[in-house]
């Protein structure tokens, strides 16, 4: 057995124990403790366990699929990955023994489960996983600690309500957000670059959340501005070639320079809510379609595309404008969807010279 399983695990009194601080919430004693990765992988229950009833299973299905990826990024930085606490519960009575000096009612301690108890988690399920996969890739990995909330819950009565209570008021990090703060991955890094290369996104780049309030001095999104670029680039891995990069930067400039509103937005003579209110290229899901027109421009004319895009300039970008209804418009009001956006974009290749739409142009590659 692993050394570190051995050093939690008592075979001979059958218990399993973490140092932990124990704490009272809503009247119940629970305890925060650090636990290996040993353990995990050895007694932690999933809810596929065939030892849990159905009617005490107490998580959502487990999403295989984002197991690798999860585990991966533990094996790829084992010098500074990060997870958060786990959330479990035990089907048996937890003790817990105070460290000498503390007395009874010591908060610091050992916590005290009985080995054939199971072990539920209400969350961080996929996390779990995530370490279980990578113990079986690297078992060296058995040393490696994870904060564990533990509660006492004999029968697992209470887990459901549990999962349902601790899930209830998450909020998810926008995906704006989520680009700002990843320094890992290569594009979402080049992203935060492109909005502060390209004149027109610069300070104008809502860096947090996903849409603008009314009043924002804001004009566009990072996770918008992203989307786009995907489009753009249609990218087949994680890395972007400095080509690639500079491809980028280079259409949204182009972009912006035969946008007219842009142009004032730049030379600060319109503000940014006005346009919000009248105009459609202020809105993420124009902003995909020119993404797409960019991506045929670049790959039908990789030497005329800057001429191309000056028909920009020809194109009536009001929302009363009828080409734009049953597409992003519906009754005067902005819509989003996949047909819709490449319809729009069907609308500007026209102004900038094709006759063919999206799908035509895929058909022919």
């Amino acid at each position: 057995m692993d050394t570190v399983a051995s050093s939690e695990v008592d075979q001979e009194s059958g218990t399993i124990f973490f140092e932990a601080v124990r704490g009272r919430q809503a009247g119940r004693e629970f305890y925060s403790a650090m636990c290996s990765f040993a353990t995990i992988y050895n007694h932690f229950k999933f809810n596929d366990d065939p030892q849990i009833p159905d009617t005490l299973k107490a998580q959502r299905v487990l999403r295989v699929s984002r197991i690798p990826e999860m585990g991966n990024y533990i094996l790829n930085n084992p010098k500074d990955y990060i997870f958060s606490s786990i959330t479990v519960s035990v089907g048996g009575k937890v003790g817990f023994n105070p460290a000498p000096g503390q007395g009874e009612d010591g908060r610091l301690g050992k916590v005290i489960l009985p080995i054939d108890a199971p072990i539920l988690i209400n969350d961080g399920q996929h996390r779990c996983a995530a370490i279980k996969y990578a113990y079986e890739q690297n078992p060296s990995l058995g040393n490696e600690k994870v904060s564990v909330v533990i509660f006492e819950d004999r029968g697992l009565k209470r887990s459901q309500q549990m999962f349902s209570d601790l899930n209830k008021h998450a909020v998810k990090p926008t995906k704006s957000l989520g680009i700002l703060y990843d320094h890992r991955d290569t594009f979402a890094r080049f992203i935060v670059s492109l909005a502060n290369d390209v004149d027109v996104f610069h300070g104008r780049t809502e860096l947090a959340k996903t849409n603008i309030s009314n009043r924002s001095t804001k004009f566009f999104t990072l996770n918008g501005i992203a989307d786009a670029t995907k489009y753009l680039l249609k990218l087949k891995t994680k890395s972007i070639a400095a080509e690639k990069q500079k491809l980028a930067v280079d259409y949204w400039d182009i972009v912006s320079k035969n946008i007219p509103e842009w142009n004032l937005l730049v030379q600060k003579k319109v503000n940014p809510s006005e346009l919000r209110t009248n105009y459609v290229h202020a809105h993420t899901n124009v902003l995909n379609a020119l993404g797409m027109v960019g991506y045929v421009l670049t790959t039908e004319f990789p030497d005329n595309w800057k001429e191309k895009l000056k028909g920009l300039r020809k194109v009536d970008w009001q929302k009363s404008s009828p080409i734009w209804e049953g597409k992003i418009m519906n009754d005067g009001r902005m819509t989003k969807t996949r047909l819709g956006i490449k319809q729009a974009a069907n609308e500007i290749l026209q102004h900038c010279g094709l006759n063919k739409t999206l799908d035509e142009f895929e058909g022919n590659r």
